[in-house]
């Protein structure tokens, strides 16, 4: 599927499924080569310092990175993924393990908004993005609960359409938490704003990120 990458990280692999859509591009972040491998995937190229993985493999597609780096490893693959044309990504193992990881991917998220694509992380029961002046559909196979977070001072224009607790034209700050625990009702549903970020995070069980992706891929 031209446009999307998927990158896998070494954080909690624990029930998650791995979708790689035919023609994605497939990155491994560090120790992401592991369960990459289980699923008898090569991957494209293979990034990192290695720390997690223990073990530097070889190959053309292996790109080794100083321990020492302003960037993540999953930065840096996010980088090379938005470099060669990506403007889906789908990003797994990511979540998990330390939390301060989680967060940084979070705002991984965020840098990815800012440059014009969306990314998803997913993992550990939750899919999470982040919508940039923009809009986020959902179809009516969706179930559980939905949450929506500002991400900076302030996010205006939020609207929350076909779930149980509806927004219009509301402005969420980043210091009080009114969409958390929303829930989807079996219809179709969006959330947009109109200026700023918000992350957005469902469940991911019953909830396949293929219909996602088919709402919200021109």
């Amino acid at each position: 599927m031209s446009g999307i990458a998927c990158i896998v990280g070494a954080g909690d692999m624990t029930g998650t499924r791995l979708y790689l859509p035919e023609g994605s591009l497939v990155i491994a972040a560090d120790g992401g080569l592991s369960p990459l491998k289980n699923e008898g995937c090569e991957p494209a190229l293979i990034v990192g310092d290695f720390d997690s993985l223990g073990t530097v493999p070889q190959g053309d597609n292996v790109l080794r990175l100083p321990p020492e780096k302003d960037d993540t490893d999953m930065l840096f693959c996010v980088r090379l993924a938005l470099e060669r044309g990506a403007d889906t990504l789908l990003i797994y193992g990511g979540l998990g393990g330390r939390f301060e990881h989680s967060i940084a991917n979070l705002q991984t998220l965020a840098f990815i908004a800012n440059s014009g694509a969306r990314g998803y992380l997913i993992g550990c029961g939750s899919v999470c993005t982040v919508i940039k002046n923009s809009a986020l559909r959902f179809d009516d196979s969706m179930s559980g609960y939905v949450s929506v977070f500002c991400l900076g001072s302030s996010a205006s224009g939020v609207d929350l359409e076909g779930l149980k607790y509806p927004l219009n034209n509301q402005t969420l700050s980043g210091d009080f938490p009114l969409g958390v625990s929303n829930e989807f009702l079996g219809a179709p549903s969006s959330v947009s704003v109109r200026e700023g970020l918000l992350c957005v995070i469902w469940g991911s069980e019953g909830n396949k990120i293929e219909g996602v992706l088919k709402q919200n891929r021109a």
